[in-house]
């Protein structure tokens, strides 16, 4: 092995002209191709346990990771469609389980394992996958009150989804046969746990809701561990769940153990045994119930009866109702007396008598009106005579006139005319239009002077 002071010289060996060449020599990609063949149909599909190391979510949605444990590390990938599908990424140094197939890369010339199916084993792992299905079904509104649908108050047929052979089926037929006899129950029995359980619990809930087979269904299990509860934490059974329109009630494990199942149905009951409590009543209960019901309203009848039957009797005793030929006879008498009244105020004879009255009022009023008359037509005339005397007209045709300037006011004064102003002088047959040459003051000098 050469030392690091003496480098190796790759320059080729002087050699013949055309060096040996094998017949059956593969090419590289020949050979990747044959390694990827045997990789794949050799092995098929496997089950892997190993420890996350450097996943990787890239812009395409592919998820790139290592598998690795003690003793060697294997790259793996799975594709956008599968991690679509998970609830939540695994994290740096999660236990997991996968389901897979070995392929090779062939411009790297490396394996990997093409993973289909990833399962948490560790319970931090779980724990993270609840958490992040829980906050994106929150956040799609899976959980929102208003979405929640009331249980019926009186079921004939309830559906229950669960295990033929746990405690929870046989504490939910004890209770609820115990409660309400006549029910009918109808079980869907399903894995509860392992592989293929939620798609089972899905798939029942589907048939029950489409047949209308029942007024509320009843899905869980017994009691267990996260990992054996883990069926209903799966996106699966929460959105079958909330895409059913008959009622769930979801009744998984113990009071502290809550999945994603109990926070989309419409109720969820701590166990089963409160989950057949939940869903029918005591019938005894209820007969009690209607019993009572039954004699308050019996009370009430027999109280509106006798209130009636004293209001019948207190009319019975009023005259309208007593013997039918003396209200008729009251009637009788009453009419005769209104046609007497009606004939002794018949309109042709208020109209002859009214018409007789004006006539005499007439004849008493002529005389006295026809000299009122004549005394106020010779006040009239006399009062005409004396404004005739009084009117500016008469006294213009006396020789007078009367003198206006331009605004209309009569000009009454010397002083109150300028000179250069426009008169109006009227006289008794027409106006005189005419302006102030000069202003001479004194009095006019009279008659005879």
């Amino acid at each position: 092995m050469p030392g690091a002071s003496h480098p190796v010289d790759w320059r080729p060996v002087p050699g013949p002209a055309r060096p040996f060449e094998p017949p059956d020599a593969w090419s590289v990609s020949d050979l990747t191709e044959a390694v990827r063949q045997m990789l794949s149909e050799g092995l098929g599909e496997v089950w892997v346990r190993g420890e996350v190391s450097q996943p990787r979510r890239v812009a395409s949605g592919h998820l790139y990771f290592t598998l690795k444990d003690a003793g060697a590390v294997c790259p793996a990938v799975m594709w956008r469609s599968q991690v679509a599908r998970l609830a939540g990424l695994p994290q740096d140094g999660d236990e997991v389980l996968v389901r897979g197939a070995l392929d090779v890369y062939a411009p790297h010339g490396r394996y990997q394992l093409i993973v289909r199916e990833i399962h948490a084993l560790g319970l931090g792992a779980l724990q993270r996958a609840f958490e992040a299905l829980r906050r994106r079904l929150e956040a799609e509104g899976l959980f929102a009150p208003e979405h929640k649908r009331p249980l019926p108050a009186f079921p004939r047929r309830i559906a229950l989804v669960t295990s033929r052979t746990g405690a929870a089926v046989r504490d939910l037929v004890s209770v609820i046969r115990r409660r309400y006899p006549p029910v009918t129950l109808l079980l869907r029995a399903v894995r509860v746990q392992g592989e293929g359980a939620a798609a089972q619990i899905a798939e029942a809930l589907a048939w029950v809701d489409r047949h209308g087979a029942a007024d509320v269904i009843v899905v869980g299990r017994g009691g267990g561990s996260i990992e054996d509860l883990w069926a209903f934490n799966e996106e699966v059974v929460a959105r079958a769940i909330a895409a059913c329109r008959t009622p769930v009630v979801s009744a998984v494990g113990h009071e502290h153990d809550v999945t994603i199942a109990d926070l989309v149905a419409d109720r969820r009951a701590a166990t089963p045994s409160q989950a057949g409590e939940l869903v029918v009543p005591v019938l005894a209960e209820v007969l009690e119930a209607l019993g009572a019901q039954r004699r308050r309203l019996a009370r009430a009848l027999r109280v509106r009866l006798d209130a009636a039957w004293q209001r019948v009797e207190a009319l019975a005793e009023r005259p309208a109702l007593g013997d039918p030929r003396r209200a008729l006879a009251a009637r009788r008498e009453r009419l005769e007396h209104l046609e007497r009244r009606l004939q002794a105020r018949s309109p042709l004879g208020v109209l002859r008598r009214q018409a007789e009255r004006l006539a005499h009022w007439e004849a008493r009023l002529a005389a006295p009106a026809r000299r009122r008359l004549e005394r106020a037509a010779e006040r009239v005339a006399g009062a005409g005579a004396r404004l005739a005397a009084l009117s500016p007209l008469a006294v213009l045709r006396r020789g007078y006139s009367i003198t206006r300037r331009a605004d209309g006011t009569v000009l009454r004064r010397v002083g109150q005319a300028a000179a250069g102003e426009a008169l109006r002088t009227v006289l008794e047959d027409g106006e005189v239009e005419s302006r102030v040459e000069r202003v001479v003051s004194g009095r006019v000098p009279e008659a005879g002077a």
